[in-house]
């Protein structure tokens, strides 16, 4: 499996959408049989999913993330509305497989165990499912105590392959409260305010470099490698498609 290590964009979140856009296209076609990317992003970022786009308040949407200094983009996986800082950890997964589909569930399943098994391991109560009022709900969502969201989940299946993006907020939850309160009440959603937490006010003393090693660990990973010049140039004409 290919593993790629860290942002790549300089702070341009939509190529960093559209470099997890391109994997999957690659893994679609064959060019990539397996492949795994982890990153803290560079900048802040609202991540919009395709059907909020198509909403009245998606204009005001888009103004309020951009007042608060957050870039809004678009996803290429399913969900509602994320928020996160550089404190937050994404993990995209694409694999080539034939009849991808059918592992839809089982692979919500198997991934929402694996994220709850290492919050776990470092001290939270964390379970799987989602919290009430939690803003882009999911049942495979990871939570702590059944109360606050940390870790949210997404797949994308294509013709061959697929995508499974994880989401996990290390910190800043105290700047995302207030902004994807405003967000959903633009996109008039339903969202509760204190159904978001992050790993950092369950863990006290929480270690970021050491919680990313625990992942990467978690996929049996040991090498890191480049992101290939094909899945780069591909990701350059797919960038306007994640630009809100």
């Amino acid at each position: 499996m290919r593993f790629y290590s860290g942002a790549s964009a300089a702070g341009d979140e939509a190529m960093e959408l559209a470099i997890a856009h391109a994997m999957v296209r690659r893994a679609s076609s064959g060019g990539v049989s397996e492949a795994l990317r982890i990153y803290r992003p560079a900048a802040p970022v609202v991540v919009f999913g395709r059907r909020d786009t198509r909403l009245p308040g998606f204009g005001a949407a888009v103004r309020a993330a951009r007042s608060a200094g957050f870039e809004p983009v678009v996803r290429a996986v399913g969900g509602r509305p994320v928020a996160y800082t550089p404190q937050a950890l994404v993990v995209d997964h694409v694999k080539h497989e034939p009849l991808a589909p059918d592992g839809l569930e089982s692979r919500f399943q198997y991934f929402g165990s694996l994220y709850a098994g290492i919050l776990g391991d470092v001290g939270v109560d964390a379970r799987v499912g989602a919290v009430p009022g939690e803003y882009c709900p999911g049942a495979h969502s990871v939570n702590a105590r059944g109360v606050v969201k940390l870790v949210g989940t997404g797949q994308r299946v294509v013709r061959n392959g697929w995508l499974f993006s994880t989401l996990i907020v290390l910190g800043d939850d105290d700047l995302l409260r207030p902004l994807l309160t405003d967000i959903y009440a633009q996109l008039d959603l339903p969202f509760d305010a204190a159904s978001v937490g992050s790993l950092s006010s369950e863990v006290p003393g929480f270690d970021a470099d050491t919680f990313e090693q625990r992942v990467t660990t978690a996929y049996g990973v040991l090498e890191q490698t480049p992101i290939d010049e094909a899945t780069r140039e591909l990701a350059t004409s797919l960038v306007t498609d994640h630009r809100a």
